[in-house]
């Protein structure tokens, strides 16, 4: 059993996580701004956000690991991307992993093509929020730590409005988007909390980002 503390976890992947979490037996901490997670056996809802190093670091001293599943902005200013050199120390400090739930935005559309971002067709209303996690991602790769990190991108269709179902089947892949043999890209929020847990379970991506989808 771990103790898995949960940033944003009444949101679409960390409610997810969250529940794969409980289903195999761990432990969760469960943080949103107003406390608000529901009090369930293996779950203490705590009310604080991921900008306050204190909470941070005493979290990552009580965790086996830190899930963070935020917004990469805020009011339309970058969010993810300051915090994540307090983040990185505090998990260091702490001896805490760290899994970040990422955006599709930042992978490439095919093996040594442009991201998604920067496609031409890539929606102007999400460049803000993908961007930002897309920066947060490089700075993860860029720092000189010796934390435990992970970064887990979903398919291009994931979230509240295509929720899919739990089938426990699906791929994982790397920096490229995955799509199916229709060039759909999807995961349900069931399926990508599997591949997450499974994750936390058994460790085989550290300090990189992989993806997962149908």
């Amino acid at each position: 059993m771990a103790i898995i503390t949960v940033f944003g976890a009444t949101g679409y992947a960390g409610g997810h996580i969250t529940d794969e979490a409980l289903r195999r037996g761990h432990e969760v901490i469960a943080v949103n701004r107003t406390g608000s997670a529901e009090a369930r056996p293996g779950v203490t809802p705590v009310a604080g956000s991921l900008d306050d190093e204190a909470l941070v670091r005493d979290l990552a001293a009580k965790s086996d690991v830190l899930v963070v599943a935020v917004r990469g902005t805020v009011d339309g200013e970058p969010f993810l991307l300051p915090l994540v050199p307090a983040l990185l120390a505090a998990a260091a400090e702490g001896d805490a992993r760290i899994g970040v739930v990422g955006g599709a935005g930042s992978l490439h559309a095919t093996d040594g093509g442009p991201r998604l971002i920067d496609s031409p067709d890539f929606p102007e209303a999400y460049k803000a929020e993908a961007g930002s996690h897309a920066q947060a991602l490089g700075a993860l790769r860029d720092a000189d730590t010796a934390a435990h990190w992970f970064y887990v991108s979903p398919a291009a269709e994931f979230g509240a409005w295509v929720p899919g179902e739990r089938t426990g089947v699906f791929r994982l892949g790397g920096d490229v988007l995955l799509s199916d043999a229709d060039g759909k890209s999807f995961i349900s929020g069931a399926d990508y909390a599997i591949a997450f847990v499974d994750e936390i379970d058994e460790p085989a991506h550290r300090q990189t980002r992989f993806t997962v989808a149908y």
